[in-house]
């Protein structure tokens, strides 16, 4: 399967579910932070952290059980949630499990959401990963051609940690420990920081995301 090809007429469809708000300071919240320090983090436990809370047809984000989840039940599309921050240099951090659907889906982190556009870091149920940046209604990955297999992702119904790093131009993609792909862009320089799911040709991909922390570079 052409995965390059779907992605980009995923990315292109989704107009509902997603998070639609701009971060809620103009200016990077993280300047005066030391390297090291948490600047955001959340086990969701509490429905009042931020996160959006969204129900249609087309699909569910919400708190559900001390975790997070997104259930997209309209295929060829993507979900993403922000708790409405704004940094530049970020370290982003989650464990994220599979509770149904296809295996082939997409399941990851986004940073620098300004509203419009972000940075993607995928990895799907089946094993496969990609970076990306999504800008002006387009998708586009970043230092591959098209999402690559990488054995260090648990596939099916199993957890996968999630780190994404966006420190100045540069972008790294770990998971479970283990780094699967870094590249270089300049494109967006701060914005909010963020989950996504999202399915291919399948309808009905169920997501769990718990542990979300980010801190500085």
């Amino acid at each position: 399967m052409n995965r390059l090809i779907i992605l980009f007429s995923l990315l292109i469809v989704l107009s509902l579910g997603c998070s639609m708000t701009a971060p809620a300071t103009s200016v990077p919240q993280d300047q005066t932070a030391l390297s090291g320090s948490v600047l955001f983090q959340d086990d969701f436990a509490l429905p009042i952290s931020g996160w959006d809370r969204f129900k249609t047809t087309e699909g569910t984000m919400d708190y559900n059980a001390s975790g997070y989840r997104i259930l997209v039940d309209s295929l060829n599309t993507n979900f993403w949630s922000t708790p409405h921050k704004n940094f530049a240099d970020v370290r982003i951090e989650v464990d994220a499990g599979k509770l149904g659907g296809s295996d082939e889906n997409r399941i990851g982190l986004i940073c620098r959401y300004t509203g419009d556009d972000y940075y993607f870091f995928l990895i799907s149920s089946d094993g496969f990963y990609g970076i990306g940046l999504y800008k002006g209604g387009q998708a586009v990955l970043l230092g591959q051609s098209e999402m690559q297999a990488n054995s260090n992702i648990k596939t099916g119904l199993a957890v996968n940690h999630l780190r994404a790093d966006c420190a100045g131009d540069m972008f790294t993609f770990y998971v479970n420990g283990f780094q699967v792909a870094s590249v270089q862009d300049a494109t967006l320089k701060s914005g909010d920081v963020g989950l996504l799911a999202g399915t291919f040709a399948q309808p009905g991909v169920d997501v769990i995301f718990d542990n979300f922390v980010a801190l500085k570079p």
